[in-house]
């Protein structure tokens, strides 16, 4: 690979060990795919937060690179950690597991990174421009900051997104480049698309059917971020999907030749199909609802939902969304209004990530396609899908 005279003093280990291991890593990512050279990044999003995922080999090495002096070129954010940071108790979360999560966001505090632990960056301050190249990895973003913002980012890991961000650098390939970037199919949508629930279904029916590529949405009248956030992440659940584009919607949509490419057509029956594989049998216990994490419209909408009704004895309903929401929502008394029903707002960290078996649960309900898909093999309880209307409503008085 070509490199520059500033990058190859980086992968020589003259700015710091960490730097050297973090270039080593990216340039070997580039070779693997064929990158001709490497591209500056504007921001990154760093996955790898949570300890109950990179345990205590990855508490180690970030410890190391911190004491290395490692520090972030680029703006740089975190993707949520194993537990809400101020309120881990409620959740079930025990000291020694408390004490290792709280090394881990020390060590990115130390490298300079931004300690939003959040999967919506671009809701909490990390909001790239149109044909910014960046490092991200959370699925979820990923496919947002491609497909709705016009970002350029492939769907990193977080040691790569965590060396990018080092660097200020990634390898120039796949969804940098604009053929990565073109229309492989043209979706028609045949359902109606009322709520992000529905949106939720389709992109993980989508995601089924196409596995990968790179779908371009036909039939779809009108999208908001809500809805635009969790179509991303059921597509990237179901499948390696890692952008789209939609009709009217998102900005590179005008740029497709969608000449001669395969048609698929998604139906209600295919998201009721969609539903149905998601949802196993028993009586949910717990109302999970965050995924992505919640946008302040939407924890004003569960506040509302909660008027004069309680969350039923022996029942849960858990809100999770990013600290910069949830300041917001209880600034304007949304988080009050739930907690008094009986539900709990938690940020920092999110159902897919948190050692949910803890909390005494032992079946979720969602609106989720992307929670119901992850829960039951990162806690083993488990999960069904439904609107968020009806998901709420399981575990309440009445």
């Amino acid at each position: 690979m070509l490199l520059t005279g500033e990058e190859e003093r980086m992968l020589s280990g003259a700015e710091g060990r960490a730097v050297g291991k973090a270039m080593q890593l990216i340039v070997a990512l580039g070779e693997v795919f064929g990158a001709e050279k490497l591209v500056r990044i504007t921001s990154a999003q760093i996955a790898g937060v949570s300890y109950g995922n990179i345990g205590d080999a990855g508490l180690e090495l970030l410890e190391d690179w911190a004491s290395a002096g490692a520090r972030v070129r680029v703006k740089a954010t975190l993707n949520p950690a194993g537990m809400d940071l101020e309120r881990w108790r409620e959740m079930g979360v025990g000291e020694e597991y408390y004490g290792k999560q709280i090394r881990i966001i020390k060590a990115f505090e130390r490298m300079g990174v931004e300690t939003t632990c959040t999967c919506t960056p671009y809701l909490a301050g990390n909001l790239p421009s149109f044909g910014d190249h960046v490092a991200w990895s959370e699925s979820s973003a990923v496919v947002y900051a491609n497909s709705v913002l016009g970002a350029r980012t492939n769907r990193e890991g977080g040691p790569s997104a965590l060396a990018a961000a080092l660097t200020g650098r990634t390898p120039l390939y796949g969804f940098h480049l604009d053929e990565g970037r073109r229309a492989t199919a043209i979706v028609e949508v045949g359902a109606e698309l009322g709520s992000p629930h529905e949106f939720s279904l389709l992109g993980y029916a989508v995601g089924m059917r196409m596995g990968a590529g790179v779908p371009f949405f036909e039939g779809i009248k009108r999208a908001e971020v809500e809805d635009l956030k969790i179509l991303s992440a059921a597509l990237a659940a179901s499948g390696g999907i890692g952008m789209f584009h939609m009709n009217g919607v998102t900005p590179e949509a005008r740029f497709q030749d969608t000449t001669g490419l395969e048609r698929i057509h998604v139906s209600a029956q295919d998201l009721e199909g969609a539903r149905e594989r998601l949802s196993s049998h028993g009586d949910p216990d717990l109302a999970c609802i965050g995924c992505p994490h919640c946008s302040v419209k939407e924890i004003a909408e569960i506040a509302r939902m909660l008027e004069g009704r309680r969350v039923r004895a022996g029942k849960g309903l858990w809100v999770w969304t990013s600290r910069a929401a949830y300041d917001e929502a209880k600034r304007m008394g949304y988080v009050q209004a739930i907690e008094a029903a009986g539900g709990k707002v938690f940020a920092d960290t999110c159902m897919v990530v948190c050692p949910l078996e803890a909390s005494g649960f032992s079946h979720m309900v969602t609106n989720s396609c992307k929670a119901a898909h992850y829960v039951p093999s990162t806690s083993g309880i488990g999960a069904s899908v439904r609107s968020l209307e009806s998901a709420v409503s399981k575990v309440l008085e009445g």
